[in-house]
């Protein structure tokens, strides 16, 4: 049996379709490390995702958000589920860097712009086939580490130790690391690892402080950064001790307690938004930030990694307002459409930072994005601009 269509019923069918696709909303697939060792970075950064916008440039926005449980199999898992199965336009994630760099190979076969709320620079560069699809919120490991470079220079510091994390974290910033403090004339004495999972490293510190360093940096993130530092100060030592921004919420300082007291570490501005100066550009987008996520879960909850996710927020929106003008969500066009968005942000003020994204840095932040800070009676406090 044929079925003929009146020529009067096709525009009609045709104008249904046009506005079918017209209004088709916005699919964010958001996968976090909620539950494992990185949950104290991922829960805020969870938490913030409820706080953003529903709609933006007139279409309605659904965030799909996911548990990677701070495993590198789920990340990609996930990645993949919410690409095939809820057909997002655009992915963010991971809270870490291993599971972000698990997930830029899943974005770049599906050509899906990628943001990662994970610090490693190997996440973004050098800029390749993969990496062309692929942008981050967090400061860079080298980034931060001029910063804790700079400051062991001014305060006299000849000899360091390093223990970090045995994962990519780890590696990359004993790599960016390294290379400063031989800029600095700083030897590195000592180079030991740990698992996120670990349950003592005294083993480590023991090799550390046997080889009397004038200062230790830690490169963990979350509260596992909370062991060694501990150890080191049960097993006595006192020289000056480094974090890094990895560590930057108030869930380390509760699980370190007095044994961080002294701590120095670079971090984003948003850790201590309401101690910089009034003329700070960055000043009035964390604060914003943090009168909105403590208004929704309480006063002193906010954290440096909910900010990622904050940042990631404003990121999207920008570049959803000018790729809506050149294609419809849930199509290819669309997707190119935002990654080219993304990298042509200018001028933006995030909560980290000030934004300037090229074709050569997808991450697009300079000095404005850290500052150095000291834990000083159990709280964060603002010490001099980093170099």
């Amino acid at each position: 049996m044929k079925i003929r269509f009146g020529l009067a019923i096709i525009p009609a069918m045709l104008s249904l379709v046009l506005a079918t696709n017209a209004s088709a909303q916005i699919k964010v697939g958001v996968n976090v490390s909620a539950t494992g060792p990185a949950a104290s970075l991922g829960i805020p950064e969870k938490n913030t995702f409820a706080l953003m916008p529903k709609e933006i440039a007139g279409k309605k926005v659904e965030y799909i958000i996911l548990d990677d449980a701070s495993d590198t199999t789920t990340a990609v898992k996930n990645a993949r589920k919410m690409i095939a199965e809820d057909k997002i336009d655009i992915l963010i994630g991971s809270t870490i860097t291993p599971n972000s760099l698990a997930m830029v190979d899943v974005a770049a076969e599906n050509e899906i712009p990628m943001i990662s709320m994970a610090a490693s620079a190997a996440i973004i560069a050098p800029i390749d086939s993969k990496r062309f699809w692929v942008f981050k919120t967090p400061q860079n490991d080298s980034h931060m580490s001029t910063a804790i470079t700079g400051h062991m220079g001014d305060t006299g510091i000849k000899t360091v130790a390093f223990i970090g994390f045995a994962d990519a974290y780890g590696e990359g910033w004993y790599k960016e690391f390294s290379k400063l403090a031989e800029l600095r004339k700083i030897k590195i004495v000592a180079n030991e690892r740990f698992a996120r999972s670990d349950t003592s490293v005294t083993g480590q510190i023991l090799k550390v402080m046997a080889t009397n360093p004038d200062a230790v940096l830690i490169a963990g993130a979350g509260t596992p950064a909370a062991l060694p530092q501990k150890t080191l100060k049960e097993r006595g030592y006192k020289g000056k001790i480094y974090q890094t921004h990895g560590v930057a919420n108030n869930d380390f300082l509760r699980v370190c307690g007095k044994d961080c007291e002294g701590t120095w570490l670079p971090a984003g501005p948003l850790l201590v938004a309401d101690q910089l100066a009034a003329d700070n550009p960055v000043k009035k987008t964390a604060l914003k930030y943090v009168a909105a996520y403590e208004k929704a879960y309480g006063a002193g909850t906010v954290s440096t990694f909910g900010g990622h996710a904050w940042d990631a927020g404003l990121l999207l929106e920008a570049a959803i307002t000018t790729a809506i003008k050149k294609a419809q969500p849930g199509t290819k066009e669309f997707r190119a459409a935002l990654r080219t968005s993304l990298e042509n942000i200018n001028n933006l003020a995030v909560s980290h930072g000030i934004v300037n994204m090229s074709t050569t840095d997808h991450l697009g932040m300079d000095q404005r994005s850290r500052v150095m800070v000291q834990i000083v009676g159990g709280k964060w406090k603002l010490g001099a601009q980093a170099n």
